[in-house]
């Protein structure tokens, strides 16, 4: 399991830096616009800067409405800026077939400019909460539309964790879903060392955390504390041994 960190700014993103060893992808994001709100192209071109050269970094493109070509055209954007992961928030649409639609418009803009970047869409636990597509709808429109990952987050950032809305059985099965298309499945939404368990045991090829690796547990006010980032890791490596361990006697 990866672990994707999602730092704010240049000034978090050095906290990454000096973390580095014990994370492997560096998320831009901007929390004040959202759940995955974008941050600016300078931004992500002076955290690439900043980070290792060995780690990727991903950048999110918004929690994005239904246009197509707006959203490809932001897509485009963080790719030129320097991102390799590509993540669209599907906030604004209602159907699949509308997620389809813009994810292919994003597929497209992205890897005609970077083949080997790779695009995640990205869909919502609390979707009953915001009107947007199906949390286990996401992983078909991924591969229908050409993607590398599907992703769920939450929407609303109010102390409600991934888990509360999509319990483990079902986020295992989103992974499932995932897998059988050939896509990565990735998971976020107020993560904590807790959840890592269940997340190793479903089979989740990246977390994302932000919160739990903030000072004060506080993605907004709280800021990225490289010693936190040792302990996340930390307590993945220890769940993934006892998994792995496990794993004979279940066969």
């Amino acid at each position: 399991m990866l672990l994707l960190i999602s730092p704010d700014g240049v000034e978090e993103a050095l906290a990454c830096a000096k973390a580095a060893e014990h994370l492997d992808i560096v998320d831009v994001k901007k929390p004040d616009e959202g759940s995955l709100g974008a941050n600016f192209p300078w931004v992500i071109r002076e955290i690439r800067a900043a980070v290792p050269a060995d780690k990727p970094v991903s950048a999110t493109v918004g929690d994005v409405p239904y246009k197509p070509g707006t959203v490809a055209q932001a897509a485009l954007g963080a790719a030129v800026s320097g991102a390799t992961y590509i993540k669209v928030g599907l906030y604004g649409c209602t159907t699949p077939e509308q997620g389809v639609e813009v994810m292919r418009a994003v597929v497209r803009a992205v890897k005609d400019h970077r083949p080997d970047a790779l695009v995640v869409a990205s869909g919502y636990a609390d979707a009953h909460r915001v009107g947007c597509v199906n949390p286990l709808a996401l992983p078909d429109i991924a591969a229908r539309a050409g993607a590398d990952a599907a992703m769920l987050d939450t929407a609303i950032k109010d102390g409600t964790r991934l888990f509360d809305h999509v319990p483990p059985d079902v986020c295992g099965e989103f992974v499932r879903r995932a897998h059988a298309a050939g896509l990565l499945a990735a998971l976020a939404g107020s993560v904590k060392q807790a959840d890592l368990g269940p997340l190793t045991r479903i089979g989740t090829d990246i977390v994302g955390v932000r919160g739990a690796v903030c000072s004060g547990g506080d993605r907004n006010a709280g800021r990225i504390q490289p010693h936190l980032v040792a302990a996340f890791r930390a307590e993945m490596d220890r769940q993934a041994q006892e998994h792995a361990a496990d794993a004979p006697a279940l066969n």
